[in-house]
């Protein structure tokens, strides 16, 4: 049985990636593409590397008929989604790649974002889209939230740990670099070309990074009592990727162990031998989350590297294993890709 597929903020570099992804996958078909600025375009006009495939023509979200669509992909900027969502038919089941359901606390969501949640109700329903915390719950869904970029590639690294007690929860720092990609397609000066080429910064530093909503609510609902870790991002002048640096206070034996039990069945999740570490190169435009552990010279100190394709991974490629769970599908379909080299 093929399922059909519509793609909200298809103009988007999630979105692209949805299609690029969709477009070999042997479950889905694309049956609607919406896009606002974009709309009565074609995707080959908008993004030429997709010109081979034969896909709907891009058209506002009130034009597309819900009646025939099994699920619904929101590739939409944050705090646009809720009001849309919530129009939705219920029939309708939903991945949301957007921000706007990921906290389950509309108090949380309004201490971080700025302004109250407009679907309150909706909200309720939505599962926190961590795939390989939350299948059961997932396969159940009508509406899944997927997880911020870096939110993931922190908590893969962390949550292990966390649950098996072999880190301290009040040590916890949390470095990042990531790709440009991860701050959306619209136009921004300090991403221009001159403004970010040739140097990297920090951004939201200081405890202000949105992601740091999910880090407490998912850390501290792990370790039953409030845990707040240390984390700041920056920006590096490539297009994907993102690699995290976690330090802690644990053993490195007992850290590396502790992750390699408890991803060995993964089929997305690689923890590399203790010693060796992970680039973001070996894992670009794929599904795959490669994790290294390494002592410190100090002793009792460690250092947990993740690494994931922020548009894939952290974002595309995960509300896709996400669907084919909701779907009733095996969930590795269609994002078996080896990644991209060089």
């Amino acid at each position: 049985m093929t399922h059909r597929i519509a793609i909200l903020g298809a103009s988007g570099y999630t979105g692209a990636e949805l299609v690029r992804l969709i477009a070999t996958h042997p479950g889905m078909t694309i049956t609607a593409l919406s896009a606002d600025r974009k709309a009565g375009l074609t995707m080959a006009e908008v993004f030429p590397f997709l010109r081979h495939l034969d896909l709907p023509r891009l058209v506002k979200i009130e034009e597309i008929d819900f009646s025939n669509i099994d699920l619904c992909f929101c590739a939409l900027p944050h705090a646009t989604t809720q009001e849309v969502v919530a129009k939705l038919p219920k029939h309708l089941k939903i991945v949301d790649l957007s921000a706007d359901f990921r906290l389950r606390d509309p108090a949380e969501y309004e201490k971080w974002y700025g302004a109250p949640h407009a679907a309150v109700e909706v909200q309720k329903e939505a599962v926190y889209g961590l795939t390989e915390f939350y299948r059961d719950d997932i396969a159940k869904a009508r509406l899944v939230a997927g997880t911020g970029c870096n939110a993931a590639a922190g908590q893969f690294a962390l949550r292990p740990l966390i649950s098996a007690g072999v880190i301290d929860l009040d040590e916890i720092l949390i470095d990042l670099k990531a790709g440009v990609s991860g701050a959306g397609r619209s136009l921004k000066e300090n991403l221009l070309h001159a403004e970010l080429s040739g140097g990297t910064h920090s951004y939201s530093a200081g405890g202000k990074h949105r992601h740091l909503g999910e880090f407490d609510q998912e850390f501290s609902r792990l370790a039953g009592r409030p845990v707040r870790v240390q984390f700041t991002p920056h920006l590096l002048p490539m297009n994907r990727g993102i690699l995290v640096t976690v330090y802690v206070r644990g053993q490195p034996q007992a850290v590396h162990e502790t992750l390699a039990r408890a991803y060995v069945d993964e089929p997305f999740l690689k923890v590399l031998p203790f010693g060796q570490l992970p680039s973001t190169r070996d894992v670009a435009g794929s599904n795959f989350c490669h994790l290294g552990v390494i002592g410190d010279r100090i002793a009792g100190r460690t250092l947990v590297i993740s690494v994931l394709d922020n548009l894939t991974k952290g974002s595309s490629g995960q509300a896709i294993q996400n669907a084919n769970l909701m779907l009733g599908l095996a969930e590795t379909t269609g994002l078996m890709l080896a990644p991209l080299f060089p």
